[in-house]
């Protein structure tokens, strides 16, 4: 008896463990399903299809604004003018439609009962864009020198030197030398060498503050002043425009522009696009990721743009007028998160020895719409022959082409999968927009 008890006892914790491991799974899953944004363009019906046991309850942002905004659900007109909130289930299809750019709130509550989520809505205009798909040569100035690490050297004494160590640390930037705004990395390094062992006051920014350290110089093996400290103050490479706007600022990568050491999102103080020529394709092939090789000339006459933001979502600014009258391609309306389907789609990109972007066939697998990581809201698969032949599937220099569904711009490529190059991901549109 007593053994029988005892097994009864552990059947029961198991089944106890497992229910609540099924629970806590059930819960993440439906909370990854409802966005913690939704965007709706104003005056156009938008069908939300989240198919998951809760009720919403969308009121405005800021009470007391109420403008025409209307929810038709169940084929019902209401209106927030008249009732104050709506009343929506989640668990079938709610057409949203609004007639005023505002912003506002959706509790959302499970089985209409238990409190679960706040929902962001968010009325947007009804864009076009123009998907470019054009290769870029990307050059970025740093705003300040980016502390990449940290370390040791070895003295004029033959000891160990650290003069920076507890100082300073990697993804610090240094704004300022003795209260003067630092330069370029040349120019830092050479008032370090001037500097004779004297004593330095660095202005640091580390995230959000500012202040200043005290650093002294010392001697390596050669009689060189240094601090002991890897730097850079700029970046750049290859990649690809995703969309150009009527008033030709535009939108490229579909990410950020990270340091390749520290994988910090760089602080850019300025930054430039020139006219790039890809020449040569390296093959993406399981563990090895592939790579465009595009010919970049840092002269004047071929710059084409600046870059006023780098962001998560991508980078950011205007082109000129030659470079935009260039791109052929004709604008398209954007698809938000919920106009996306999974199935066929296209990337729109240049490869080698092409002299306008090609469309070439993918597969969006899945789509998370509250994907904690921003650029990976898409999963997608590369189906065309062509392209697999030519590059394997998604390669570096690639990020930024824009994807297209149903005649829609509803994304970006950002990322391959280094064990399977014909897998990736992409980042939504309204994502990139919203930078």
């Amino acid at each position: 008896m007593g053994k029988r008890t005892v097994n009864k006892k552990v059947l029961l914790i198991a089944l106890f463990m497992v229910t609540v491991s099924l629970c806590g799974t059930w819960i993440y899953v439906t909370w990854e399903k409802i966005p913690a944004s939704i965007r709706i363009k104003a005056g156009i019906d938008q069908e939300l299809t989240l198919n998951v046991p809760v009720q919403g309850e969308v009121y405005l942002d800021i009470p007391g604004q109420e403008e025409e905004a209307v929810l038709v659900s169940d084929m019902q007109m209401q209106s927030i003018k008249e009732t104050g909130s709506l009343t929506v289930n989640l668990n079938e299809p709610v057409t949203f439609k609004a007639t005023q750019m505002q912003n506002y709130k959706m509790d959302v509550k499970l089985f209409g009962v238990i409190p679960f989520k706040t929902v962001d809505v968010q009325v947007i205009p009804d864009e076009m864009l123009i998907p470019a798909g054009v290769p870029i040569g990307i050059y970025v100035k740093t705003d300040g020198i980016m502390v990449i690490a940290e370390g040791e050297f070895e003295g004029l004494d033959h000891t160990r030197k650290e003069p920076a160590k507890h100082l300073l640390q990697a993804g610090d930037y240094i704004v300022k030398v003795d209260g003067e705004e630092v330069g370029t990395k040349a120019e830092f390094m050479e008032q370090i060498a001037n500097s004779y062992g004297s004593e330095l006051v660095l202005t640091i920014r580390r995230n959000a503050e500012t202040f200043d350290v005290k650093v002294k110089p010392e001697q390596n093996v050669d009689g060189e002043y240094k601090l002991g400290i890897w730097i850079r103050d700029n970046a750049q490479g290859v990649g690809t425009m995703t969309y150009l706007e009527a008033d030709n600022t535009f939108g490229a990568l579909g990410h950020g522009i990270n340091d390749t050491d520290t994988t910090l999102l760089m602080d850019v103080k300025s930054g430039s696009l020139y006219k790039t020529e890809i020449v040569a394709v390296k093959k993406g092939m399981d563990g090895s990721p592939g790579e465009l090789t595009g010919i970049i000339d840092y002269n004047l006459d071929n710059k084409i743009g600046t870059i006023e933001v780098n962001s998560t979502g991508g980078i950011f600014g205007v082109i000129d007028e030659e470079a935009a009258a260039a791109l052929q391609s004709e604008a398209l309306p954007i698809g938000l998160k919920q106009d996306v389907q999974p199935g066929a789609a296209q990337i729109l990109c240049c490869v080698d020895g092409q002299p306008t972007p090609q469309l070439y066939d993918i597969e969006i697998k899945s789509i998370h719409l509250d994907h904690d990581n921003v650029n990976r809201g898409l999963e997608l698969e590369v189906t065309d022959p062509s392209l697999l032949e030519q590059t394997g599937g998604i390669i570096q220099g690639m990020s930024g082409s824009p994807i297209l569904q149903d005649g829609k711009i509803i994304g970006a490529v950002t990322h391959v999968l280094v064990n399977d190059p014909t897998r990736g991901y992409g980042i939504f549109i309204e994502n990139m927009l919203s930078q």
